[in-house]
This record gives C-alpha cells, structure tokens and sequence, in this order.
C-alpha cells in the first residue's frame, strides 16, 4: 500500500475535500406504459426489462 512521504497540510486536505461534489444524475424521458417518465440514464435498461416499477 502506498505511504505519503510528507503529511498534508490542514489546508490542503480540506480545498481538496472541499471541491468533491456528487452530481445530479441527468434524467432522460422514457415512455413507459403510455405514459412519459424521467428516469436516470443509467437505469434505463432496468426499466424497459421490467426489472423496477415506472416511477411515480
């Protein structure tokens, strides 16, 4: 496992940690059952196999 030669200041660790954030996932129109949801790219195959309910 990979050792920090040096510690990291204070300040550093924090503006590092400071500036991750999560994003929104982007929604994308999916017509299920008739009717248009926006759904998350990323679950669009699991919704067209059935696999989750259409969102409310």
């Amino acid at each position: 496992m990979a050792v920090p030669k040096r510690r990291t200041s204070r300040a550093n660790t924090r503006h590092r940690r400071a500036r991750w954030t999560a994003d929104r996932p982007d929604l994308v129109p999916l017509l299920l059952a008739g009717r248009e949801h926006l759904v998350p790219r990323r679950l669009v195959p699991a919704y067209r196999r059935g696999l989750l309910p259409p969102p409310s």
